[in-house]
């Protein structure tokens, strides 16, 4: 293959300058497509929300819109579409993958959005690959995350806390912090906020029974980091 053939290939489809039916819909074909496979490869080899799926699917397609609205000031259209990038940081603050997963789907949506379709194709599949052989090498996710567990206990207000789940913490995990505290039901009760990794899979149940003897079978969740913050 020539080196025109490869010029031909990786050039903008908007050749005319200006945007087109056709342009639109291939370039936002084409960023559904990529934002979706970006997705499912978060989705099979990251903790992940469906909220942040979403995000990552949709977003190449809003950035390439934006791009191709603002056609002829670069400038522009990229403040535009970092306004947007922050918008899934507001409310939550992103953790290191899902703050890059962002930055990754934003330059397909904007590599769309000017028309360089096939570059933005293959640097998604480059990228989606290299996920993928970064995950399989254990680079992107710590060993033994799904032990990695939140966990929240409701205690009454009169209760000492500080070191009443202590020994039982030290039995069925490796590592514990208490990461918040808040109050409920006018102040008479408390709400431990833990992150907890677990010793082992299956001694969820046997820490939440005994936890159960010490709060006075108030409630008491445990469920995977990544979840926590749907409950």
């Amino acid at each position: 293959m020539t080196t025109t053939t490869f010029t031909n290939i990786f050039s903008t489809i908007f050749t005319s300058g200006s945007l087109t039916l056709s342009g639109f819909l291939i370039s936002l074909a084409v960023a559904l497509v990529l934002g979706a496979l970006i997705a499912m490869v978060y989705s099979f080899h990251t903790a992940h929300t469906k909220g942040f799926l979403g995000t990552v699917a949709l977003l190449p397609a809003i950035v390439a819109v934006i791009i191709m609205m603002v056609n002829g000031s670069i400038g522009a259209s990229v403040a535009v579409a970092g306004t947007f990038s922050l918008v899934r940081f507001r409310s939550a603050p992103g953790t290191a993958r899902e703050i890059g997963a962002v930055f990754l789907v934003m330059a397909i949506g904007l590599a769309c959005g000017m028309g360089y379709i096939a570059f933005a194709a293959v640097f998604a599949l480059i990228l989606a690959l290299v996920i993928v052989c970064y995950d399989r090498f254990g680079f992107l996710e710590k060993r033994g995350s799904d032990l990695e567990k939140e966990l929240r206990i409701t205690v009454p207000e009169d209760l000492s806390y500080e070191d009443m789940f202590e020994d039982l913490l030290q039995k069925y995990t490796s590592e514990h912090k208490l990461t918040s505290v808040k109050t409920a039901n006018l102040g008479s009760l408390n709400k431990l906020h833990y992150h907890v990794t677990m010793k082992q899979q299956g001694m969820e149940k046997a820490l939440i029974d005994e936890l159960r003897c010490r709060n006075g079978n108030l409630e008491i969740s445990l469920a995977l980091a990544a979840e926590s913050s749907d409950l």
